[in-house]
């Protein structure tokens, strides 16, 4: 579940970046973390797979629930992550202007 999740987040974020690339929001980086943790529960699987071998394809009920908590929490922590960095960024300028009071 955990694969499934950030793979259908890496689709999603790539998608928005492919419409927008030139865009400031640094979607690009949101679709490389998502990309990446999408890698990484790849390999985990390949290796998970060697070791369990066919019970790889009939998880129980719990173990479900508790990769797609993992998932959703993954997607969470990237979506915080890239809502920093855009907020340090700054991209239009509107943070600086509340703090320096400017219009």
């Amino acid at each position: 579940m955990t694969l499934l999740i950030t793979v259908f987040a890496a689709v999603v974020s790539t998608a928005v970046w492919y419409t927008r690339p030139d865009s400031k929001m640094k979607t690009g980086m949101l679709a490389l973390m998502y990309w990446g943790a999408a890698l990484m529960w790849l390999v985990d699987a390949v290796v998970e797979y060697f070791e369990a071998g066919a019970e790889f394809f009939a998880p129980a009920a719990a173990d479900m629930v508790n990769d797609a908590f993992l998932g959703a929490s993954a997607v969470a922590l990237g979506l915080v992550i890239w809502l920093i960095a855009v907020l340090v960024k700054d991209p239009n300028g509107k943070i600086k202007a509340a703090l320096t009071g400017k219009s």
